[in-house]
């Protein structure tokens, strides 16, 4: 199977499927799995990439990028793992308390930008909470291959360790869990130390647990393309602002907890994306006028583009002033 990234559809590309079930795995996440309401099987999916959720939320709509976690081998199924954040913008609520088993969703057509990369000799998977999820897909298909593989996976506490028992249970040589109550700690330098030559790293969780591997695998000399990160960040809310698309010739106002691009597309105007998290680079705009200030929240812009004043990243982006012009 393909390791490059899968395009979809830009904006677009859904496919209609049915809940067929809803997993509780503790007080924190829960796993969906879908089906096709025809029976048909899913289109196939490399190991490590996600699918965007569409939800109706009373009116608004809802897109969210989840981890793909199923068995890539099994195309009967997709099955996603939710961290509810009642401090969040809604999405991860509303799967929680507003889906059932039976309910039709949207899911775009799956995109992989965190792929393995087929040519390491052994992968070594860093994973932080929630993180967990993309590596699931991955270790079902290296242990179907053959492939050299560890897990190392820090979680807050034992009871809210998504799919730890499973993963020790079926693998105790290669998976290592470290819990922060007990105050047990990754072992970051001594695992870049002891690793052959022509191992790669793949690192997925909060922010501070990605940046902490990628600056200290740099100092200890690792390549910077035998490391690999996924981070998805969510649009954070802000003041509202108003923005005057020139291509469409329509003005748009973004509420405080709207992004800039559910505010196009709620305009009827066509947008691209792949992950809606800061992290393709598909959405990426140009500024035509900015009589104020750029808000970058993504990782995608170089700083010199962010300084320039002439690209936006509208999935994750704001903006504070009196006048915005983008090219749209």
């Amino acid at each position: 199977m393909s390791a490059a990234p899968q395009k979809a559809k830009a904006g677009g590309g859904t496919i209609d499927v049915v809940v067929r079930a809803i997993v509780p795995l503790n007080d924190l996440v829960t796993r969906f799995e879908f089906e096709r309401p025809d029976g048909a099987p899913f289109p196939p999916f490399s190991p490590g990439a996600h699918t965007i959720v569409e939800m109706n939320d009373d009116g608004r709509p809802r897109k969210n990028p989840y981890s793909l976690m199923s068995d890539p081998s099994d195309t009967s199924h997709y099955a996603i793992s939710v961290r509810r954040d009642d401090e969040g913008r809604g999405g991860s609520r509303f799967l929680h308390t507003a889906v059932s088993v039976g309910d039709r969703l949207s899911v775009s057509y799956p995109v992989n930008l965190f792929p393995l990369d087929l040519r390491a000799r052994k992968h070594v998977f860093l994973a932080g909470g929630i993180g967990i999820t993309p590596f699931l897909s991955m270790i079902a298909q290296l242990e179907r291959q053959g492939g050299r593989w560890e897990l190392h996976y820090a979680c807050r506490s034992e009871s809210l360790a998504s799919y730890a028992d499973d993963l020790t249970g079926r693998h105790a040589n290669k998976v290592h869990v470290y819990y922060s109550d007990r105050k047990e700690a990754l072992p970051l330098e001594d695992l870049l130390d002891g690793q052959p030559l022509g191992t790669h790293v793949y690192v997925c969780g909060p922010k501070g647990m990605i940046d902490w591997v990628k600056t200290t695998a740099a100092d200890h000399g690792w390549p910077g393309d035998a490391v690999h990160a996924e981070e998805f960040l969510a649009p954070q809310p802000g003041d509202p602002f108003d923005v005057h698309l020139a291509r469409s010739g329509i003005d748009v106002h973004v509420e405080p907890h709207e992004s800039l691009l559910e505010a196009i597309e709620r305009a009827g105007v066509d947008a691209p994306f792949l992950c809606r998290g800061g992290a393709c680079g598909q959405c990426e705009t140009d500024v035509i006028e900015a009589d104020g200030e750029l808000i970058h929240a993504d990782h995608w812009l170089e700083d010199d583009q962010k300084a320039s004043g002439k690209k936006i990243m509208p999935c994750v982006s704001r903006f504070a002033g009196k006048k915005l012009v983008l090219d749209r």
